[in-house]
């Protein structure tokens, strides 16, 4: 841990690394750089894998899954090696802002999934791979990206108490309040039985 007197200050820097990280739009990056379109202006206009993959492009859409988790993930790791824990917790929650309010994209971003899942393997990886889990047996299972993320999330917190001991439930219940605000208008398509599967247009 650093100096009291340093702790602030060290925190703040590290809020900072982890909002740039997070607000890095690789959706948008990569669908310009492959000539798939502006993706704003395809399907839900969402920077995010689901969206991407609309554009029939899988190799991209499972970039931009990857690339959304490493940013998160890299602001963990890099946050607790050179600060400790608070920093990584810290960052990590920062870096899921940062998808969800880029600056460089008017503060209009994503819905943070991605992000969330890799900041959570990289907090602990008993518990990221507990809701990587969960969102791969819903959306097996329904077909549905938005009701795999929102159980993903309402479980997060059930993992950190069963898996690590109530470590993280701070952090895990203000990420999982998050995910289902950026899901809102997909929770009221689910209620409505409008919501699309995962790949329809």
């Amino acid at each position: 841990m650093p100096p009291i007197e340093t702790a602030l200050p060290v925190l703040i820097l590290w809020a900072a690394i982890g909002y740039l990280l997070g607000s890095v739009p690789f959706g948008v990056v990569l669908t310009r750089l492959m000539g798939l379109g502006n993706l704003r202006d395809i399907g839900s206009g969402n920077i995010g894998a689901t969206n991407v993959l609309r554009t029939g492009n899988k190799g991209a859409a499972a970039a931009t899954l990857l690339l959304d988790g490493a940013k998160g993930a890299v602001a963990v790791l890099l946050a607790r090696a050179m600060a400790g824990e608070d920093a990584a917790q810290l960052a990590g929650l920062m870096a899921f802002l940062g998808h969800i309010f880029p600056v460089w994209l008017g503060f209009r971003g994503g819905k943070g999934v991605a992000t969330f899942l890799g900041l959570m393997l990289a907090l602990s990886w008993p518990v990221g791979v507990a809701l990587c889990l969960t969102w791969l047996i819903v959306a097996y299972a329904g077909r549905i990206s938005s009701l795999a993320a929102i159980s993903a999330a309402a479980a997060s917190t059930i993992w950190i108490m069963v898996l690590v001991q109530g470590q993280m439930f701070g952090l895990g219940v203000i990420l999982t309040l998050l995910v289902f605000w950026t899901h809102r208008a997909n929770i009221s398509r689910l209620r409505a039985g409008t919501e699309p599967k995962i790949g329809q247009k």
